[in-house]
């Protein structure tokens, strides 16, 4: 069998690339992008790469006959001089400092008249300096408004709540962190914020809340604010969110770890009150009805010493906003809640038709009042001409009498004129 010849061999891709002539580069074989960069690489390897030195003028400083080159090989020894890495103290530092100055001098060829002129601007600097160094200027105190401090507080208590293994834990740990006066609030909300970011509600949020408000007093204020806050920004949340808060919340009222007095925020009527607000509301009393009874609930909504807390979640003020009330709580399945207010709804027509008759004889004293005051006041006043009067008007009497029997026996003889 006959030797099969040889190929010659192939150039790599880069030459092959090299000697094909960019006007034979077909569009639509390759990227745009890169037709555009091959075409410029071509331009600057037919330019000789003129624009692209292989030595900066600014870097070309010495002249190729006195630079000073080291070969080195691969398998020669070097010393690498480790001890260059450690700072020492130079004792000649000056001398050393002053025969670097003459090797740059010689290396880059600087005129003595030039370092005269430097040494002089150099004086004149530091004498310009002087006065400035002697009189430094005062400085206030720095504060911080980075708030890295802040930062570095609510990551830790991030990272802390997250892993731990139980509520007991995570309690332990962050009162650890000893957190200074006025920043509770920041344990709160990364608490909230924890508990809304999950899928669903764990129990293990609602413990660790309670656990710090039943500690102090302090903390009850902080969830308390904390409740406003987020029942003010509810219509910002999405509806899972407000759902796990909504829980968070009513695991603290039903076990009284918050007092209940944070209802006060809420306000149930049409014109306070965004659909937002109100599937927080529903979700509230929904759980508070399910863990603690529909009887339980009601009794402590119609608790006589807390009836200004609940008069914005259950009104009686205006009839529209009780009719509200009334209908929300019968829509959501605690209907039960409102007997109170349905009874004081039906007592409303009455009331109001007494409220009035009371106003309407709170007028007619007033009337009378004035009236006897001004009679009383006029019949003072005639008192003394009345005795003056008197004499006269009996003689006036007696004159009449007589004149009107001697008239009538005139008639009687002559009869009537007409």
């Amino acid at each position: 069998m006959p030797p099969r010849a040889r190929l010659p061999p192939r150039d790599p891709p880069r030459f092959r690339v090299a000697r094909r002539d960019p006007k034979s580069i077909r569009p639509g074989v390759i990227d745009k992008r890169v037709q555009y960069t091959i075409e410029g690489l071509f331009a600057a390897r037919k330019a000789g790469f003129a624009d692209y030195p292989a030595v900066p003028d600014d870097l070309d400083l010495v002249e190729r006959d006195d630079q000073i080159t080291f070969e080195l090989s691969l398998d020669d020894k070097v010393d690498r001089e480790e001890a260059l890495d450690v700072f020492k103290v130079d004792d000649d530092f000056e001398a050393h400092e002053a025969a670097w100055v003459e090797i740059k001098r010689e290396i880059l060829g600087e005129d003595d008249d030039d370092d005269g002129e430097d040494d002089a601007d150099a004086d004149a600097d530091d004498d310009d300096d002087a006065p400035a160094a002697a009189a430094p200027a005062e400085v206030g105190p720095i504060q911080d408004l980075t708030e890295q401090d802040l930062v570095n507080l609510r990551r830790t208590i991030y990272l802390t709540i997250m892993s731990s293994v139980g509520f007991e834990e995570c309690a332990h740990k962050l009162m650890k962190l000893d957190i200074r006066s006025g920043l509770e609030m920041e344990l709160c909300n990364m608490l909230i914020e924890c508990c809304s970011q999950e899928r669903t509600y764990l129990r293990y949020y609602g413990l660790l809340g309670q656990r710090f408000c039943v500690m102090t007093k302090a903390w009850q204020e902080a969830f308390d604010k904390a409740f406003e806050e987020q029942y003010a920004m509810i219509h910002r949340l999405e509806t899972n969110k407000l759902r796990n808060v909504a829980k968070f919340f009513a695991h603290l009222l039903e076990t009284d770890a918050l007092p209940w007095t944070c209802l006060e925020y809420v306000r149930l009527n049409e014109e306070e009150t965004t659909s937002s607000s109100r599937i927080f509301v529903k979700i509230l009393c929904q759980e508070l009805a399910e863990h603690l009874g529909l009887a339980t609930l009601r009794d402590r909504f119609n608790d006589q010493y807390m009836s200004d807390v609940f008069a914005g979640l259950f009104p009686r003020e205006n009839p529209r906003d009780t009719r509200f009330a009334i209908n929300f709580f019968t829509s959501i399945g605690l209907g039960g809640l409102t007997d109170a207010l349905r009874k004081h709804l039906k007592e409303a027509p009455k009331r109001i038709m007494e409220q009035q008759m009371a106003a309407a004889r709170a007028a007619v004293g007033d009337s009378d009042s004035d009236s006897s005051s001004s009679s009383s006041s006029s019949s003072s006043s005639s008192g003394s001409s009345s005795g003056s009067s008197s004499d006269s008007s009996d003689s006036n009497h007696s004159d009449s009498s007589s004149s009107s029997s001697s008239s009538s026996s005139s008639s009687s003889r002559g009869g009537g004129v007409k």
